[in-house]
C-alpha cells in the first residue's frame, strides 16, 4: 500500500505522546531522587566533620592549659630552704580566688579551682618588723642585684605573695618600689592578715583560678581563667569538675622546729617551739593547725585516713570544709588543714558543638539539646577525664 507524502509527513511530526513524556519525567525524578539521597548525607557529614575537629581542638587547649599550671602548682621561692609551698600553706584551693571576688573561706566547689605558685626568681624577705596596718614593707636586698638597684626585678603592678612559717600568707600588688631605701609599697584592701616578722618571704606570684562560666540564658558556656584579669580560655564547655586525692598519713616532724633550715615536717607548717605561740595564731603554745601537744610531745593533729596503707585516698567536700583551720580559725585567709594533703587532682571536662544545628535532643550524648534530626549532622559532646599529680606536692612521696 502506498502512503502519500502528506500523510507520511504528518505522521513523523507527531513527536512523543503525553504518556511517553510522563513516563520519562517519572524515571528522571526517580533517578534524581536517588542521586540526592546519596549526596544529602554527604553534605551533612561535610558540615559535621569540621565541627568534630573543632571540639577536639578546644578540648586539647583546655587540657593543656590546666595540665601546665597543675604541674607547677606549689613551686616555692628559690632562695628558701623550706621546700614547696605545701610546707607553709595549701597551694590548691577548691574555690574562686582572684581580683577581689573570693569565695568565702571554707567554700568547696567542684567547678572551680585556684592554683598557686611562685612564678619567677624575683624574691626577698622582710627586714624589719612591720606595723599593722601598713602599706609599706621594709625588705632585704634582692640577691644578685647591683648596689645601684638592690630591688631589681620588682616592678609596679607586680602581683606578689608574702608568707611565713606559721601558715599565714597574703597576696598584694606592688604600687611603688623604693630601691634606695629598700621599701616596697603595696595596695591591699583590707590590710594584710597579720603583721609579718623579719624573715617572712616575698616573691612574684601566680594565683590562677579556673572556673566554669555557665550563662544558660545567653547560651554561654566557658572555661575561664581569672588572675589579674578575667579571660575566656575555651568556649562550649558544658561540664567541669575537679576531684581531689590526698595523702592518707598525717604530717610528722622531720627535725627540731628550732633548726633554721627546713623542711621541718613531711608536709604542712611547722609548729612553734614548745612554750611559744605562733604570731597571729589562736592555738595553744607549741601547737598549730596540724600539730598538737600530747604528753609534752608535738604529735599530729590530723588523723590517719586509711590506717595501714600509703595509697592516695579521695578527699571529700566534708573533709575539706570542717577544719582544723590554718593558720587560725579567725584568719581572713583561713583554709582547711586537710587541703595540705592534696597530691593529685582529677579533672573532668565535657565540650559540645557550638552550633545548635549539630546537636540532637538533650540526653546521654548531648548535655544541651539542639535542632539536628539526622544522624549525619550530629556531633555528640566529647568528654575527657585526666589526673595530674603536681610535681612540687609529691616531692616527699
Amino acid at each position: 500500500m502506498k502512503v502519500s507524502r502528506e500523510r507520511h509527513t504528518a505522521f513523523r511530526s507527531e513527536g512523543y505522546s503525553l504518556v511517553e513524556l510522563l513516563v520519562v519525567t517519572a524515571i528522571t525524578l526517580v533517578v534524581m531522587g536517588g542521586v540526592f539521597s546519596v549526596l544529602n548525607p554527604s553534605q551533612g557529614t561535610f558540615r559535621a566533620q569540621p565541627e568534630v575537629s573543632d571540639v577536639q581542638q578546644r578540648l586539647r587547649v583546655a587540657v593543656d592549659t590546666l595540665k601546665r599550671d597543675l604541674l607547677v602548682t606549689g613551686a616555692s621561692t628559690y632562695a628558701s630552704a623550706g621546700g614547696p609551698l605545701s610546707y607553709f600553706f595549701a597551694p590548691i584551693m577548691p574555690y574562686k580566688m582572684a581580683l577581689g571576688e573570693w569565695d568565702p573561706p571554707g567554700t568547696f566547689r567542684t567547678d572551680a579551682i585556684t592554683l598557686m605558685f611562685v612564678s619567677s626568681t624575683v624574691e626577698t624577705t622582710i627586714r624589719d618588723p612591720m606595723p599593722r596596718p601598713s602599706a609599706e614593707l621594709k625588705v632585704d636586698p634582692v640577691a644578685g642585684c647591683p648596689s645601684s638597684d638592690e630591688l631589681c626585678g620588682f616592678e609596679e603592678g607586680m602581683q606578689c605573695i608574702i608568707f611565713d612559717d606559721t601558715g599565714a600568707w597574703d597576696l598584694f600588688t606592688v604600687t611603688h618600689v623604693q630601691a634606695s631605701s629598700l621599701h616596697l609599697q603595696h595596695r591591699q584592701q583590707p590590710d594584710l592578715s597579720k603583721a609579718y616578722q623579719p624573715g617572712a618571704r616575698i616573691a612574684q606570684f601566680a594565683a590562677r583560678t579556673y572556673y566554669l562560666n555557665a550563662d544558660v540564658g545567653n547560651e554561654v558556656f566557658e572555661l575561664r581563667q581569672r588572675e589579674l584579669v578575667d579571660l575566656p580560655i575555651v568556649d562550649g564547655v558544658v561540664a567541669l569538675r575537679f576531684d581531689y586525692f590526698g595523702d592518707p598519713l598525717p604530717p610528722t616532724l622531720r627535725k627540731s622546729v628550732t633548726d633554721p633550715v627546713g623542711p621541718w615536717t613531711t608536709y604542712g607548717p611547722k609548729p612553734p617551739a614548745l612554750g611559744e605561740v605562733a604570731s597571729g595564731s589562736d592555738y595553744p603554745a607549741g601547737e598549730n593547725c596540724v600539730f598538737q601537744l600530747n604528753g609534752g610531745q608535738q604529735v599530729p593533729r590530723l588523723p590517719s585516713l586509711t590506717p595501714g596503707t600509703n595509697g592516695l585516698v579521695p578527699l571529700t567536700s566534708a573533709m575539706l570544709t570542717d577544719g582544723p583551720w590554718c593558720p587560725s580559725s579567725t584568719s581572713s585567709l583561713r583554709f582547711d588543714a586537710d587541703l595540705l594533703r592534696v597530691r593529685q587532682v582529677r579533672v573532668t571536662l565535657r565540650l559540645q558543638a557550638l552550633s545548635k544545628s549539630l546537636r540532637g535532643p538533650a540526653g546521654v550524648f548531648f548535655t544541651r539539646g539542639g535542632t539536628a534530626r539526622t544522624t549525619e549532622t550530629l556531633v555528640p559532646d566529647q568528654e575527657v577525664q585526666f589526673d595530674v599529680a603536681p610535681r612540687n606536692l609529691n616531692l616527699g612521696r
